[in-house]
C-alpha cells in the first residue's frame, strides 16, 4: 500500500523539517551568545518593555511576552489550520488510518504525564506534568530529513499526524490547566467574537481580511481573560473557510501563505528568545531535581514507551494496521523521535512555572531529553531503513 502526500502535506512537511534544522542553529546561538561577555545584555533585551498603556489598554509587555503570546498564536494558527486539513482530507480524515497515530498519540501524551507525575506527585512542581507530553514537530520531521529517502513515506505521515494530535493535546492542556487571572468576562467577549467569525463562515464570506481584523480583538480579549492567548489562533484557524480544500479555499491560501514565515522567522525567534541557558559551574545539579527527572524520564522513556505500546497494541487488537512499507523498527525509531518535545515543552515550562530557576532547570533537563531521544530516533532508523528502489518515487 503506497501513500500519496498532497502538494500542501509535502509543503508543510519540507517547511517543517527546514526548520527544526535552523531551530537547533538558533538555540546553539542563544546557549552560546548567552554564555558569552555578551550575555547579560541579550538577556535583557528580550526583557524590554514595549507596547501601548493608557486608563483603558494595557499592552505594554516584554519582546519575550510578545514572542511567547503574540507570534506564536501566528504559530497555533498554522497548527489549528493543519490540524483542520489533516481531519478532512489528511491522514485522520480515515478513521481507519485515523486510529493508529491517535492511539499512539494518546500513549505518547499519556505516559510521560504518567512519569513526571511519579517523581513530582504532591509537590509544587507537579504542575509541570504537561510539559513532557507534546512532540515538537519541527525538529522531529528534521531528524526524519537527515535520513533522506531512506524512511518510507508512509513513517513520514505516521509521524507527522501523531504530533499534529499531541499538539491539539497539548493546546487543550493549555487551556484546562494553564489559565491566569481567571475575566469570565473577557472570555465570553472572546468566544462571542468567535461566535460572530463562524457565523462569518456559514454566510460564505472568503476574504481573509474579514476574519483578521475580528480575530485581533478576540486575541486581546482572550489575553485579558487569563486563558492563554495563543489559543486564539487554532480558534480563527476553525473558523476561517475550509470549503473543498482546493488551492482556492481561504484555508488553503492562509496554510500557503504561513508554512514560510512560521518555519523561518516566528520559530527561530521563540528559539533565540527562549534558550538562552546560563550554564554556571552548577548547571548540572538542577538535573537532579524531581521536576528535571519527571521532564527527562517523560521524553526519554514515557514518550517511547507509550507511543510504541499503544501501537502495537491497537495493530495487535486489529483496530489498526501498519502500512506495507513500515515495521516495528520504524515504529520504535519514530517513538523515541516523539520524545522530543523542544518548542511547546518549553512554551508551557513558561506556563506551568515562574520561579527563573525552575524554568531554566526545566529548560535544560527539555533540551537534554530532547537531544537524546533525537539521537537514538535516528540512529535506530538508520540501521533499520534502507533506500527504495530506483524507480519508486513519493
Amino acid at each position: 500500500m503506497r501513500t500519496k502526500l498532497t502538494k500542501l502535506f509535502k509543503e508543510f512537511f519540507d517547511s517543517e523539517q527546514s526548520s527544526g534544522i535552523v531551530l537547533i542553529l538558533c538555540t546553539i546561538v542563544a546557549i552560546g551568545v548567552t554564555n558569552s561577555s555578551l550575555g547579560h545584555r541579550f538577556l535583557e533585551f528580550w526583557h524590554l518593555k514595549i507596547g501601548i498603556e493608557t486608563e483603558t489598554i494595557f499592552l505594554k509587555q516584554s519582546i519575550e511576552h510578545w514572542i511567547n503570546d503574540g507570534l506564536m498564536a501566528i504559530f497555533f494558527l498554522l497548527i489549528g489550520l493543519e490540524i483542520e486539513r489533516e481531519l478532512y482530507q489528511g491522514e485522520l480524515s480515515d478513521l481507519k488510518n485515523a486510529s493508529l497515530p491517535i492511539l499512539a498519540a494518546i500513549g505518547g501524551m499519556g505516559m510521560p504525564a504518567l512519569f513526571h507525575f511519579l517523581f513530582n506527585a504532591g509537590t509544587a512542581t507537579q504542575r509541570g506534568i504537561g510539559i513532557p507530553m507534546a512532540t515538537d514537530i519541527a525538529f522531529a520531521l528534521g531528524v526524519l530529513a537527515l535520513l533522506g529517502n531512506k524512511v518510507p513515506v508512509s513513517l513520514k505521515v505516521f509521524l507527522t499526524a501523531l504530533a499534529i494530535i499531541d499538539d491539539l493535546g497539548a493546546i487543550i492542556i493549555i487551556a484546562i490547566f494553564y489559565v491566569g487571572d481567571f475575566s469570565f468576562v473577557n472570555l465570553m467577549l472572546a468566544l462571542g467574537m468567535f461566535s460572530g467569525l463562524l457565523i462569518l463562515n456559514r454566510l460564505g464570506v472568503k476574504r481573509l481580511v474579514f476574519y483578521f481584523i475580528p480575530g485581533i480583538f478576540m486575541w486581546y480579549f482572550m489575553l485579558q481573560s487569563g486563558v492563554h492567548a495563543t489559543l486564539t489562533g487554532v480558534l480563527l484557524a476553525f473558523a476561517i473557510p475550509f470549503g473543498d480544500g482546493s488551492e482556492t479555499s481561504p484555508s488553503y491560501r492562509l496554510q500557503h501563505i504561513l508554512h514560510k514565515p512560521v518555519a523561518f522567522l516566528i520559530m527561530p525567534i521563540f528559539a533565540l528568545a527562549n534558550t538562552g541557558i546560563v550554564l554556571d559551574g552548577q548547571w548540572m545539579d538542577g538535573l537532579g531535581t524531581p521536576n528535571s527527572l519527571g521532564i527527562l524520564a517523560g521524553l526519554l522513556l514515557g514518550k517511547p514507551l507509550g507511543i510504541f505500546l499503544f501501537s502495537f497494541a491497537a495493530v495487535k487488537a486489529g483496530i489498526s494496521k501498519l502500512s506495507d512499507d513500515v515495521s516495528w523498527k520504524h515504529i520504535l525509531g519514530a517513538s523515541f523521535l516523539g520524545g522530543i518535545g523542544f518548542t511547546m515543552s518549553i512554551f508551557i515550562t513558561l506556563l506551568a512555572f515562574s520561579d527563573p530557576n525552575l524554568i531554566q532547570g526545566s529548560k535544560i533537563a527539555i533540551l537534554l531529553g530532547s537531544l537524546l531521544a533525537g539521537i537514538t530516533g535516528f540512529l535506530i532508523l538508520n540501521r533499520n531503513s534502507s533506500p527504495p528502489p530506483v524507480n519508486q518515487t513519493d
